[in-house]
């Protein structure tokens, strides 16, 4: 499927994106190594949605401008972005700290979200059960743990350590820095909202996730009674690429609904 860049400019801000597929709207948010490696489900929902993915700010080519201080200026801008493009409808896919950044928005309105997928997201915290410490471990070994097969995660660690991949590590790593540093990627307020999120709403973790342990999706389906919640199995932090093809099916099931 192809993919076409574009830019557009929110509210003075420059927000890049890739846009590819016909049909409903697709709004994928990516996690926090951005996306320096492009996951190849989004080829596979572009065989279904309009699928939208953009640059995050502060990650890829987006700006990362002067009123974005923390996830809740994400989630306007990203409203704002909704509104300025006249999408309603939209399926919402998130992962990691896209899916926080995608709760952000729900939980404000949902007036154009149709549903809201959600793969390992951040945004919460749960006593007793840390989160892997993203912004204090090399990105090799980040990409080592984010897979449960042992050889995938070593070639993705490979893969962090070649030149043309790391300036743009560095820059992203950055960016998740501005949004998650403090508290470590959640926000102690979200969960009193959580009940404002009226859309459907799909929760999946991979059985076997060493970043966001599989605990939190738990505590987020005890906070959102109405969550569909699914476990893949032997699938670490990034179910999507390690399990794709169950991943596009359980979403597809989802997303029809």
């Amino acid at each position: 499927m192809t993919f076409v860049a574009q830019t557009l400019t929110v509210n003075g801000a420059k927000v890049a994106l890739n846009r590819g597929g016909a049909g409903e709207p697709l709004l994928f948010l990516h996690g926090a190594d951005g996306l320096t490696e492009w996951p190849e489900i989004l080829d596979d929902l572009a065989q279904h949605y309009d699928v939208i993915v953009p640059d995050l700010p502060g990650f890829g080519l987006s700006e990362a401008p002067s009123f974005v201080d923390d996830i809740s200026d994400v989630a306007y801008l990203l409203m704002d972005m909704l509104e300025q493009m006249d999408l309603r409808g939209v399926r919402v896919v998130g992962h990691s700290l896209g899916g926080w950044a995608g709760l952000e928005m729900a939980v404000r309105s949902c007036a154009r979200i149709h549903s809201l997928a959600l793969i390992a997201p951040a945004g919460i915290h749960v006593k007793g059960s840390p989160k892997a410490d993203i912004y204090m471990i090399d990105p090799d070994e980040q990409a080592r743990i984010a897979y449960a097969d042992p050889e995938l995660g070593a070639a993705a660690a490979a893969r962090a350590l070649v030149s043309k991949h790391q300036n743009q590590a560095i820059l992203n790593r950055i960016a998740s820095a501005r949004l998650g540093w403090n508290p470590r990627l959640y926000n102690p307020r979200l969960e009193r909202w959580l009940h404002r999120v009226s859309a459907p709403v799909l929760i999946l973790w991979g059985d076997a996730d060493r970043i966001i342990p599989p605990i939190y999706s738990q505590a987020f389906g005890a906070l959102m009674p109405g969550a569909k919640r699914v476990t893949v199995a032997h699938a670490g932090h990034l179910p999507h690429v390690e399990k794709r093809a169950e991943v596009h099916a359980l979403l597809q099931d989802f997303l029809r609904g």
